[in-house]
C-alpha cells in the first residue's frame, strides 16, 4: 500500500452504526418534538425547596418541553432572607419581577488544562437591584441574591443556557445553602 501507516489504521474489527444513529435521531426528531409541550401551564411547573432556595421550575430538560437549550425558574426569596450561594460555568440572566435587594458577586480565576481549577478572587462586589432590573451573572462567578425588604418577598426569573452541561462542563457547585432549606 502507498501509505506506510496502513498497518495501524487497518487494525480492529469493531463495527458500529454511529453515523446511522445520528441520521435516525434526526429523522425521529419531528415526531419526538410533536409530543413535547410548547405551552407549560402553572400546574405543570414543579416547585422545589432546593439548596438554592424556593424555586418554581418554568423550563427544565426533564419537563418534556420543546426547549432544548435553556433552563428557567422563578425564585422566591422570603422577606429579609437570601438565596443559596453558588457558582457555575454558564452565564446567567435574572429578571427581578418583584422586590428589591442586592447581589454579591465574586469573580474566580480559572485554569483549564488537562484539569479544571478555579480560585475565588478576594474582592466581593455588591450590586443593588429592584423590580424591573436584569441581573447579569458572568461565567464562573460565585453569587448570591439578598432580599433587602424585611416585609415583602422577592420574585426573580432566572434563565441559564445548558450548553455547557451538554459539552460535559456542568460545573455547578453549591457553596452555601439558603436558610429555608
Amino acid at each position: 500500500m502507498a501509505w506506510s501507516e496502513s498497518k495501524a489504521w487497518l487494525k480492529g474489527k469493531l463495527n458500529q452504526e454511529l453515523y446511522e444513529g445520528l441520521l435516525q435521531d434526526a429523522a425521529e426528531a419531528p415526531a419526538r418534538n410533536a409530543k413535547r409541550k410548547k405551552v407549560v401551564t402553572p400546574e405543570e411547573m414543579p416547585w422545589e425547596m432546593s439548596r438554592q432556595g424556593i424555586l418554581k421550575h418554568l423550563l427544565n430538560e426533564k419537563m418534556n418541553t420543546r426547549m432544548e437549550s435553556v433552563d428557567a425558574y422563578m425564585q422566591i426569596i422570603p422577606p429579609g432572607s437570601r438565596s443559596g450561594k453558588h457558582r457555575h460555568l454558564a452565564e446567567e440572566c435574572v429578571y427581578v419581577l418583584e422586590g428589591r435587594g442586592y447581589d454579591l458577586h465574586q469573580d474566580c480565576d480559572v485554569e483549564i488544562t488537562d484539569t479544571y481549577h478555579w480560585k475565588a478572587q478576594d474582592e466581593v462586589k455588591r450590586f443593588e437591584w429592584e423590580a424591573g432590573d436584569v441581573i447579569y451573572i458572568p461565567p464562573n462567578t460565585i453569587h448570591q441574591h439578598f432580599n433587602a425588604d424585611p416585609e415583602r418577598p422577592v420574585r426573580l426569573i432566572s434563565a441559564i443556557n445548558r450548553i455547557y452541561e451538554k459539552f460535559g462542563l456542568n460545573d455547578l457547585e453549591q457553596i452555601e445553602d439558603a436558610p429555608e432549606y
